[in-house]
């Protein structure tokens, strides 16, 4: 019975190699990631006021009971609280009832670009036409 340790066979130690060369090229840091947004997404100006109360585009609205609020880099999620009076270039989706239920936080080059489709002034969440 060998109670030594086996050596790393060269073959292994390539592949051991070949594994971390190839996670570490696709980790998300050296790889510029784009963000896809839903169709029925709407672009805005977010203010928070007294959470779940906001400002969206000036005009009152409030967020939902399950909002997520994505931060501009990794999507992470943010909480409303710590958002209160600061304004936000946003992408936003409603819910059925007419709150904002998803929010992404955009980067300046997100903002720069728009949306397909936009129109000049969105309507805001539970705004009646």
């Amino acid at each position: 019975m060998n109670r030594c340790p086996a050596k790393p066979r060269p073959a292994r130690a390539w592949l051991y190699a070949a594994t971390a060369l190839t996670l570490w090229a696709t980790s998300p840091g050296h790889a510029q990631v784009t963000r896809q947004f839903p169709p029925n997404a709407l672009r805005g100006d977010l203010v928070v006021t007294t959470p779940p109360d906001v400002l969206m585009n000036g005009q009152p609205a409030r967020l939902s009971p399950g909002a997520r609020i994505h931060n501009d880099t990794n999507n992470a999620l943010v909480l409303s609280a710590s958002l209160s009076g600061q304004r936000w270039r946003v992408h936003y989706v409603c819910d059925p009832q007419g709150l904002v239920h998803q929010v992404w936080l955009l980067t300046e080059q997100e903002a720069r670009q728009g949306l397909p489709g936009q129109r000049r002034n969105p309507p805001v969440c539970g705004a009646r036409p």
